[in-house]
């Protein structure tokens, strides 16, 4: 009896540290189930391209367009304001330039900043492009602001972090470009890439850092226009800390194939393991002119034919292509239409109008262009 008993409190014993030890356990899982949970809601997940394709479109020019009260009309002829026309058409982000003290303040800070709010309570996502100059920066010119140009250079590197800084918490974008189109680099002579190899790097990386700071959600976008030298380009940028790689598409300027096109996109997202999205594109409804400022697109030769001729039907057939490779290919994760609100705003009779009306995505009595529709049906 006694070794009996003895037996039982022993196997009472165990059983009784076994739950105590089972109940830990679930204590301990649970708990790493909570902290677990709690870092991946802290933490800014993927992009999902099934579920969050970027369909973005530039407007940058929209608020001096506005000034000048143009009416626009929907693809029914029915007037209704130029907002809700692309947010009904299916876009959902919008694209747009900033210049750091422009001469005329269009697309300058207090513009874009204000703009981007409107655009945001509208439910838009906002990318911003960040010039780092006065006026136009792309592979022809990286302008240096005016009021950095001849300070040395622990000076500049001050200027953008300041300057990057406050772009990002004070407009917060959810997408944000270092430089526009920066083949050659950008804030010339300072971080000319092949130049001052070392500075641009140094002003990149400084750049980034302010984002990283600043912002949970910006996802960051290197843009480079074109296909041709993309490879050697990225190559050198690869150990900066960025999430997406941009490119610009013009068939005028960037060969005439979108089959190629996929091939690059296709091959930069594996070799460095980014999201990949169509920076720019866009494509002329016609070769005729709606005001008397030379346009850049006006001649058959500037088109991808016979596939897409300039007439409202081919530029719908071209930028549903455009978005149909876009959403077959791996680590794309949208696309961006440039210009489509850069109708003939000053009048049919200015020299100094727009150089893109034909390739705007309303027609020259403003009313939509079916190309628009190819958002939402994507």
């Amino acid at each position: 009896m006694q070794q009996y008993f003895i037996k039982n409190k022993i196997i009472t014993y165990h059983t009784t540290i076994n739950k105590i030890i089972t109940y830990q356990k679930k204590i301990i899982l649970i708990f790493c189930l909570i902290l677990f949970s709690c870092k991946k809601n802290a933490v800014e997940t993927p992009l999902d391209t099934a579920s969050d394709f970027v369909s973005a479109l530039d407007i940058s020019n929209y608020p001096e367009i506005a000034t000048y009260n143009q009416n626009f009309y929907d693809k029914n002829g029915n007037k209704n304001d130029f907002i809700a026309i692309i947010k009904e058409s299916g876009i959902n982000t919008i694209r747009l330039r900033l210049w750091v003290n422009p001469s005329d303040g269009h697309s300058g800070f207090e513009e874009v900043k204000q703009f981007a709010q409107s655009l945001k309570t509208k439910g838009f996502k906002i990318w911003l492009t960040l010039h780092y100059s006065d006026t136009w920066a792309d592979p022809s010119q990286q302008i240096t602001p005016i009021a950095w140009q001849g300070l040395p250079f622990n000076a500049i590197k001050e200027n953008v972090e300041i300057y990057t800084k406050k772009v990002v918490t004070e407009i917060n974008p959810d997408f944000i470009q270092i430089g526009n189109e920066i083949n050659v680099g950008f804030l010339h002579p300072y971080g000319h890439i092949t130049q001052n190899y070392a500075n641009f790097i140094t002003l990149m990386t400084n750049a980034i850092k302010m984002v990283r700071t600043n912002s949970t959600k910006a996802k960051i976008i290197i843009h480079f226009a074109g296909i041709n030298a993309s490879d050697w380009f990225f190559e050198k940028v690869k150990d900066l800390d960025y999430d997406i790689i941009g490119l610009s598409y013009y068939p005028i300027w960037h060969e005439k194939s979108l089959i190629n096109l996929k091939n690059k996109l296709v091959f930069l997202g594996n070799t460095y393991n980014k999201n990949v999205i169509i920076a720019e594109t866009s494509y002329p409804f016609t070769l005729n002119w709606n005001d008397w400022t030379n346009n850049v697109v006006g001649f058959n030769e500037q088109l991808i034919l016979p596939d897409y001729p300039s007439t409202p039907e081919g530029q719908r057939n071209f930028l549903k292509n455009m978005l149909t490779m876009s959403k077959e290919t791996p680590k794309c994760i949208g696309l961006c239409y440039w210009g489509g609100e850069l109708i003939a705003w000053k009048g049919n009779q200015s020299s100094e109008g727009s150089s893109w009306e034909n390739q705007a995505l309303f027609d020259f009595q403003n009313k939509a262009l079916p190309a628009l529709e190819e958002f939402k049906k994507n």
